[in-house]
């Protein structure tokens, strides 16, 4: 499945005044000049989208030197910042490799990005969405142990959290408590939320990965990523808890989303609200059927409904593959 780089030709207007030595001052417009915008898929692992003041934030695993950023206002065509600029450059932050899995969140005014750089959590801060995000302290959150994937979920108390995964019996998904300057894990409040349990997961290799949480109807959900990223069955499942510390129970029906129509190697998502309150989830899938990289940001719907007498979360298996105008 390799997708086809489409062009699209948007027309310009460009008006010169020529002032000749000779004239009587008159002025020629110069003639339309067509600018030709290419569109491919936009290459983001990880991706992750926040909606702020009307304008569609995008974030993703997809730079060397840091963590990229695309803007858009409908959700199917993004555009970079002017030069292509980076949200978090690696002088910016502890390490200087490796910057995956970036969520950014607006807490009372600030903007927050947790991302993983070097294989340990990090979190850095801006004052705007497209940056520059950068580590007040550079130093990872955990120092001394390889963490990546971490996630904030605020409780209905105001309290913060912070889920990520570990590396211990392969990756699992752990949770703690933060302080309030939302960077700082309170160690003792640590708890295990899920590992490797159930048949699909166990395809390639020992992965639990990728938590995002949310709430509805007063029980929390959490999904989750199962199987290497580089295999096509890496998929989508969740769990359910009723306190956000747990205990999680998977869902007996998982995965809820895997190899949907021709894509392979679907995870890695986060869940959003649009501009018309729908819930919705973006994950990234596999350059095709055959090559990983690069990976490409892909958008579908959450709905809750009702089956045999339980309320499950359903992700719709249609889906549209976003693409970038350059």
């Amino acid at each position: 499945m390799i997708i086809e780089v489409k062009k699209t030709a948007l027309m310009a207007m460009a008006i010169g005044l020529s002032v000749l030595a000779c004239s009587s001052g008159d002025s020629d417009p110069t003639p339309e000049v067509p600018i030709e915008r290419v569109e491919t898929n936009v290459s983001f692992g990880d991706p992750f989208i926040l909606l702020h003041e009307g304008t569609y934030y995008a974030y993703g695993t997809s730079a060397d030197d840091g963590i990229g950023v695309l803007i858009s206002q409908d959700l199917l065509t993004w555009e970079a910042v002017p030069g292509n600029r980076l949200a978090l450059h690696k002088n910016d932050s502890w390490g200087g490799r490796w910057f995956w899995a970036p969520e950014v969140y607006q807490v009372d005014g600030k903007f927050y990005m947790y991302y993983s750089a070097d294989e340990h959590i990090c979190v850095a801060t801006s004052d705007s969405p497209l940056g520059p995000f950068r580590q007040a302290v550079k130093k990872p959150m955990l120092e001394g142990e390889k963490c990546i994937d971490n996630s904030l979920f605020i409780d209905d108390d105001g309290k913060p959290y912070l889920f990520f995964d570990r590396f211990n019996d392969g990756l699992n998904i752990w949770v703690a408590e933060l302080e309030d300057d939302l960077m700082t894990i309170r160690m003792e409040t640590l708890e295990k939320c899920i590992n490797v349990s159930q048949p699909w997961e166990e395809v390639w290799p020992r992965v639990n990965e990728g938590p995002y949480v949310m709430q509805h109807n007063g029980k929390y959900y959490m999904t989750y990523s199962a199987n290497s990223y580089e295999s096509p069955f890496y998929g989508i499942g969740y769990a359910t808890a009723d306190q956000v510390t747990g205990p999680w129970t998977k869902y007996e029906g998982n995965p809820i989303l895997q190899k949907p129509g021709d894509l392979v190697g679907v995870g890695h998502s986060a869940m959003f609200t649009d501009k018309a309150g729908q819930l919705r989830i973006v994950f990234h899938s596999h350059y095709s059927e055959t090559a990983i990289h690069p990976r490409y940001m892909n958008i579908s719907t959450v709905n809750f409904v009702e089956k045999e007498g339980e309320v499950v979360m359903h992700i719709d298996k249609g889906y549209v593959t976003p693409v970038l105008l350059q």
